[in-house]
């Protein structure tokens, strides 16, 4: 059980996600058993029925498809009932909003009345709300290990082309032992790994090619096909 006199540590980047078992509006689910093998976007939302929430779960639904031809889930979570999840899911679905209309929330969003979830991964933060998550983003990779996580307070909207895009890194990284720069968007150059050693530096300097090219003996960039 949570004791109010005593905060749960929040989890970092490169931990094993939380386990926990919830009630959502696509049945109940056991993290991160049911999601092994799988990347996840984890996230929270303050309340149903307010309008920077109904705009994310718009445009989160609507990106649904290209978050699952991705490879990742979608899993939601507030500390309203299941109940309140349902009616405000049927309202979204009357509701049209940048070209978005008809969008029906397939997803799973969590019911966390009580908040244990929620604390479980810090999304409550007494600075902003003893009573409601701020707008946390975990990505969640298929070993179960926390990759990113982003926090953005009540009145921020979040950036769903930087979720995606954070997403598409963290694939590479892993696919291709690299590293992508500030700004990099997919089909863009990416950092070839640091040399080890000053031979090393030197042969990456002096053995620069059509794929690959530096700036110093520490940064060396891949071109990618365009």
């Amino acid at each position: 059980m949570y004791n109010s006199d005593k905060r749960i540590p929040m989890p970092t980047i490169g931990e094993q996600a939380p386990a926990f078992k919830a009630t959502t509006t696509q049945g109940e689910i056991s993290f991160p058993e049911d999601y092994k093998g799988k990347w996840v976007i984890f996230f929270s939302h303050p309340a149903d029925f307010t309008p920077v929430c109904t705009t994310e779960f718009m445009t989160f639904a609507s990106m649904a498809d290209e978050f699952k031809a991705l490879g990742a889930e979608l899993i939601g979570l507030s500390v309203d009932s299941l109940y309140a999840h349902i009616a405000w899911l049927r309202k979204i679905q009357e509701l049209e909003w940048k070209g978005m209309k008809n969008v029906e929330v397939k997803f799973p969003l969590i019911e966390d009345i009580r908040m244990e979830v929620a604390k479980q991964y810090g999304m409550i933060q007494p600075g902003q709300s003893n009573q409601q998550a701020v707008r946390a983003v975990f990505i969640i990779d298929p070993e179960s290990k926390i990759r990113l996580i982003l926090y953005y307070p009540l009145s921020t909207g979040r950036n769903f082309d930087e979720i995606k895009r954070a997403l598409i890194a963290l694939k590479k990284a892993d696919a291709e032992n690299i590293a992508t720069p500030a700004d990099w968007r997919p089909g863009e150059d990416v950092i070839v790994p640091t040399a080890g050693s000053c031979g090393t530096a030197k042969e990456r300097m002096d053995n620069q090619n059509d794929e690959q090219y530096c700036l110093d003996w520490f940064m060396c960039f891949r071109k990618e096909k365009k």
